[in-house]
């Protein structure tokens, strides 16, 4: 068994340290008058960061886990039982096709930049050709984050890095109630992405990467990659047990293989393509399936122009908005493809020699 290397992590808060960070966010001077009810509460939320109650709410896992009387989290159990559902009706004949439309640039009107994104107008073109074919448009705006109070993706915490078996799928990483981690936006884009039969990325170029809110999500689905849909097996998060599980043999399922997808990646100057093979190369790592040579597309809009005149270089380029509508087609037409067992996936029988 593997050494687990320790000795990095910081001591918890000195209480005056803890009653700092927890009062900042009640600061505004209209808060005042409730101070004496703010303090109890601080002494409820400083009890549950001692004693680390992450998951306050628990019942036992039952039927179907490896550990039946195991404490599973209440929030974890309703996400993964949304998970099925979505995977449920993903499968079933009747249902609609559907694609997640994820529209990635981190600005919109009602953020400090104070106008919409140039991504938000191309996942307008995007949605006009999936409803002209009757395929259902589920858009996430992660723009959101910036703009809806308390709209959140934490950071991944690399579990995998551990042990693959200690990586829960879905995440269970969050909620962390004792260190307020709360209103994770992931437990529900996991069963979205569930429910999709395809995925479309429309994102900009933010200094040579993903935007932050895009990258966020990305880390967080890690789990759909090989993740453990029993966190029972690992008594939570012991990582002991995990390297274990791994070592005695995982089958690093790929939780939403065979789904197809297109990418938009638009810049003013420079990494477009970069970023376009980045995302590609993360997808289909995954398991997705690209939707053909005009499913994936990197262009620059208004190239090395102002950024004040971005949306007027926009207009003008009506190629890039048909382009986009292209990629749309193409994932349109795979999606049917998909639905209907005709899509061609050559190597869909051969086995990877080296599994992870």
């Amino acid at each position: 068994m593997p050494h687990i290397r320790k000795g990095q992590a910081p001591d918890k808060l000195a209480r005056d340290a803890f009653a700092e960070r927890f009062r900042a966010s009640f600061d505004d001077p209209m808060f005042d008058r409730e101070r004496a009810v703010l303090e109890r509460i601080e002494e409820i939320a400083w009890d549950a960061y001692c004693k680390s109650r992450k998951s306050p709410r628990t019942s036992k896992a039952g039927p179907g886990f490896a550990d039946p009387d195991y404490a599973l989290s209440d929030e974890w159990r309703a996400a993964s039982e949304a998970i099925e559902l979505a995977q449920l009706a993903q499968k079933g004949a009747s249902q609609a096709s559907r694609v997640l439309l994820v529209q990635a640039a981190a600005r919109n009107e009602g953020t400090c930049p104070g106008e919409m994104a140039k991504s938000y107008r191309l996942c307008e073109a995007a949605a006009g050709i999936f409803k002209e074919r009757r395929i259902e448009v589920d858009l996430l705006d992660l723009s959101h984050l910036s703009s809806v109070y308390g709209r959140k993706i934490h950071p991944c915490k690399s579990c995998v890095a551990t042990a693959m078996p200690l990586c829960h799928w879905p995440c269970s990483c969050y909620p962390n109630h004792s260190l307020g981690q709360t209103g994770d936006w992931m437990a529900e884009i996991y069963a979205r992405l569930a429910r999709a039969h395809g995925l479309m990325i429309v994102t900009p170029v933010y200094w040579g990467q993903a935007p932050g809110g895009l990258k966020s999500m990305m880390d967080r689905l890690v789990c759909a990659d090989g993740g453990n849909p029993d966190p029972s097996s690992t008594q939570g998060k012991d990582a002991a047990k995990a390297k274990a599980l791994e070592l005695d043999g995982w089958p690093y399922p790929k939780h939403l293989a065979g789904r197809v997808y297109g990418l938009v990646v638009h810049g003013d100057t420079a990494d477009a393509g970069t970023l376009r093979a980045s995302l590609a190369g993360w997808l289909e790592w995954s398991g997705f399936v690209p939707s053909g040579a005009q499913s994936q597309i990197d262009r620059y809009i208004g190239y090395f122009k102002p950024y004040a005149t971005s949306h007027d270089s926009l207009d003008e380029d009506e190629a890039m908005f048909e382009e986009t509508r292209n990629v749309a087609r193409a994932v349109s037409n795979a999606v049917a493809a998909l639905r209907e067992g005709r899509l061609a996936m050559p190597d869909a029988d051969l086995k990877a020699p080296r599994r992870k």
